[in-house]
């Protein structure tokens, strides 16, 4: 993310994708941890599902990035990138704060050497970190 100058540019890109897939693979969980990842299969899905459980319980406390969030899962993908930006230049502490909420899936990713999302969703991971 560009933080120089008061307006970041966001390159959000399918975020609802992502947290839409992400909610789609699993049940709401306690918050994400950033401990080192344990590279099995559990240890991983426990990855996965701390940090949505976490995006999901920020989203339901921020009602105007759920909004966003969800009105971009049913929106063709540059309707979607294109409001999904404009809300978090507005808002770029729930970008940050959304950014470290997912943070941990990259570690795990990175540190485990492995993908643990769909391409589709990997995609919109990426690029939401990007910045």
């Amino acid at each position: 993310m560009n933080t120089s100058g008061t307006s970041p540019r966001v390159k959000i890109a399918g975020l609802g994708g992502l947290l839409g897939g992400l909610a789609a693979a699993i049940l709401c969980a306690p918050s994400a941890m950033a401990a080192p990842a344990q590279c099995d299969a559990s240890g991983l899905a426990s990855t996965v599902s701390s940090v949505t459980g976490s995006a999901h319980q920020y989203l339901a406390d921020h009602p105007g990035a759920n909004q966003v969030v969800t009105a971009a899962m049913n929106q063709p993908r540059p309707q979607a990138e294109s409001n999904l930006r404009a809300y978090f230049t507005a808002n770029p502490q729930e970008y940050y704060d959304l950014r470290g909420i997912l943070a941990p899936i990259g570690d795990a990713q990175r540190q485990c050497n492995v993908t643990v999302l769909t391409p589709e969703v990997a995609s919109a991971y990426d690029q939401f970190m990007a910045g």
